[in-house]
Parts: C-alpha cells; sequence; structure tokens
C-alpha cells in the first residue's frame, strides 16, 4: 500500500536516523550502532532482539539507504531455504552491497540457520536478523558468534507521545489536516495501552479517529478502540522472566510486589497449575520448617486452583503469593538437598550398615544383619544413640537450621 490508503503507522515509518524516536542507547551521537552505519564499516551479521515495535524492521531499512544496499525483506514464519536462496540469487544493482533482512530470525531451526552461515562467512550476504527472543538461546552458536547484537527496548511513555505528536502534525504523511482534539491524558492513555510498541500506538490513535463521529478522540472512543494485550509468551523468556520476578519477590518478602507479579502471570493466560506448582516448590525450598504451614497452604491452593479454574482461582492464588512472601525463610530443607546430592554423586552406592538392615531369613540373621540394632521406642524419650550413616560419610552434616 502506498500514500494514504496505507496504515497511519506504516506511512510514519522514519526513514533516517534523525526522525527515528527511542533506542538512545545504541543509535545518539557516538553510540555503537550510530558510529558503524556512519563509518560504514560495517559486522558481517547483526541481530537485533527487541519487543515488537521497538524499531526493528525500520532501523534495517535505515542501515540500507544509508550504506547504499540492496535489502530483501523475509519472514522465517514463512521462509524457507529455496527463500533464500533466491534472494541470494538476485543480482545486486550495480554491485551494492546485499542486505538480507530476516525477520523473527527465532523461528529458523538449526538446519536452515546452518544454511545461511557460510553466505554470511564469505560476505555473499550482510544479515540483520530481527528477534523477540533471547538470541543465545535461539540463534546457533557459529551464526550468534559472527554477529554483533544490539539489544532494543520497549518504548517509554515519553517516546510514544513524541511518535503520537508526529503523527497528529504531520500534514504529508500522519492525520496533520484532520484537527483531532485530543487531551494529553488521552494520549498518555494510548501511550499506555501500546505497551512500549509505536505500531500499536499508532494503530490505536488511528482506529480511535475512525471510530469517533466528530474530530475529538475521547478517553471512551479509545477504551472502545482497544484491548491492551499483556506481553507473555508462556513458551518465551517473558515467562522465565515473570516467574523469576514472582520467586524473588517472595524470597525478599515483598508482598506487594509478588502480588503484583502473580497477576501479571494469571492476566497473560499462564496456566494456574504451573503457577501454584512453583508456589509448591517455594514453600519448601525457600521457607521450610521455619514455617511448615506453608507448605500445606500451598498445596491447599493446588486443590482451589484444580477445582475452581480460571477466574474464580486468582484469588487463592494470590492468597497463597501473600501467604508465602510473608513467611519467614529458610533454604535449609534446599541447602541439604544439595550437599547431599554432592555426597551421594562423589560417593556412590555406598553399603548399609548391617545393624540397620531387615534380616527376614536366618541366613540374613546369621550373617549380621540387624545384629545390635537398638529399638528406640525402647529407650527414654524414644531416642538412641546408635551408628546411621556409611562409615565413609560419618560426621557428615546436611541440614542445619537457621
Amino acid at each position: 500500500m502506498s500514500g494514504n490508503k496505507a496504515p497511519l503507522a506504516h506511512r510514519m515509518r522514519p526513514v533516517n536516523l534523525d526522525n527515528f524516536i527511542g533506542q538512545e542507547e545504541v543509535i545518539s551521537k557516538g553510540k555503537p550502532l550510530r558510529n558503524i552505519i556512519e563509518s560504514k564499516e560495517f559486522p558481517s551479521s547483526i541481530i537485533f532482539w527487541g519487543p515488537p515495535g521497538c524499531g526493528k524492521t525500520t532501523l534495517a531499512r535505515i542501515i540500507a539507504s544509508r550504506i547504499d544496499a540492496d535489502i530483501s525483506e523475509l519472514s522465517a514464519v514463512n521462509a524457507g531455504k529455496k527463500d533464500i536462496e533466491k534472494t541470494i540469487q538476485k543480482s545486486s544493482l550495480f554491485g551494492r552491497r546485499k542486505i538480507l533482512f530476516l525477520d523473527e530470525i527465532h523461528r529458523f531451526n538449526k538446519a536452515q540457520q546452518d544454511f545461511l552461515l557460510p553466505y554470511v562467512e564469505r560476505g555473499t550476504i550482510t544479515l540483520i536478523g530481527a528477534t523477540t527472543e533471547n538470541p543465545s538461546f535461539e540463534v546457533i552458536p557459529a551464526l550468534l558468534s559472527r554477529s554483533r547484537v544490539f539489544i532494543l527496548k520497549s518504548l517509554g511513555e515519553e517516546d510514544l507521545i513524541k511518535i503520537i505528536n508526529n503523527a497528529l502534525t504531520n500534514k504529508e504523511k500522519g492525520m496533520g489536516n484532520k484537527n483531532i482534539i485530543i487531551s494529553e491524558d488521552n494520549k498518555k492513555l494510548i501511550a499506555n495501552l501500546s505497551n512500549g510498541d509505536a505500531r500499536s500506538a499508532l494503530n490505536i490513535l488511528e482506529s480511535s479517529f475512525l471510530s469517533s463521529k466528530s474530530n475529538e478522540i475521547t478517553r471512551e472512543i479509545i477504551l472502545n478502540s482497544t484491548q491492551k494485550v499483556l506481553k507473555y509468551d508462556k513458551d518465551g523468556e517473558e515467562h522465565y522472566n515473570i516467574i523469576s520476578a514472582l520467586h524473588k519477590s517472595m524470597r525478599d518478602s515483598d508482598v506487594q510486589a509478588s502480588v503484583y507479579w502473580t497477576m501479571r502471570m494469571i492476566e497473560g493466560g499462564e496456566d494456574p497449575k504451573y503457577i501454584i506448582r512453583r508456589m509448591i516448590r517455594f514453600a519448601s525450598e525457600d521457607i521450610g520448617n521455619k514455617d511448615p504451614q506453608a507448605l500445606q497452604v500451598a498445596v491447599a491452593a493446588k486443590e482451589a486452583v484444580e477445582f475452581l479454574g480460571y477466574p474464580e482461582c486468582d484469588t487463592a492464588l494470590i492468597q497463597t503469593a501473600v501467604y508465602l512472601a510473608k513467611a519467614p525463610k529458610s533454604n535449609a530443607s534446599y541447602v541439604a538437598v544439595q550437599k547431599s546430592k554432592a555426597d551421594i554423586k562423589r560417593t556412590g552406592n555406598l553399603s548399609v550398615p548391617l545393624h540397620l538392615r531387615n534380616a527376614p531369613t536366618k541366613f540374613m540373621k546369621d550373617i549380621g544383619y540387624g545384629n545390635g540394632y537398638k529399638y528406640a521406642h525402647d529407650y527414654k524419650d524414644s531416642k538412641v544413640d546408635q551408628k546411621h550413616m556409611p562409615d565413609e560419610l560419618e560426621g557428615s552434616v546436611y541440614y542445619e537450621e537457621k
């Protein structure tokens, strides 16, 4: 699409670094990416890692324009080896540098990424990959080692409002000739609803205007025109980031943060059984016998989760998060697991002392099984002093109250 028929977000896409808003850490004067582009000393491969709408595709196009290169754009969602081959076989106009922009490069499997490698190594193409996933998990080491990775961030409110204002005042590509009325508070609302995504912010602005029967964009129109979608990939890095934040918030006894991160997972559509499994683990790992009831509370919440499901089980999850955050903490059980596991790995299958072994047959009794065993209940307070550990581990201490 071209001209004013194209979506607002497409029309307002920056064409040079001077018009690009956000990502100052990498593109402002003197910063790494800016220096590379201006020097035209370009690496064989670049990977942009960042959330949707932060400028990955735009930067790739600006780079191609700046260094006077031909650019071919593919999406790893629907492209394969044949598409890569066709792109590489296309002759570059006037011998110009050839850039392959591969969006969502994390969707390429190992074999597909291996196929790219020799072309990158030989300099046949300059690869610019874009990914929303951590490249250290999703990009093969050989390709990653030949790439310069730039981390891009979600846009902040200030940047998003600048983008909205540009669209409202630009008469050639934006909505500057529409005489739109919108308050500063409602601009902030759009910025908030867009989750740091410039494309989303412009889409909300455009859809709100199209839904309005006048030139005024009100709060009600904005809320009716869009629904905020939380960034939460149940199979991706954000999944692990948020559960890590919850675990550490409960460990640090931060009740408010524990509630927030629990609700982030709930609102993001996380399986409630996954949340409660992690809380049950936490009850033993970080609380243990400092408050044995913590495990009971977490297990009871599991029953509530399985019985009620969403949305009714959300209060049980929050109640549990609050209890675990407020409970006294001890990692003694966790430490005991690690220490004993290390000794078992080091010493292998040590023999059980003979006096602790059962002797169901006469032969076993004759060779000493159970010989000399002291039955605790025959002693005062049911306490008895006898050896229970293998000789090699006698005196080892695994569990210590803290």
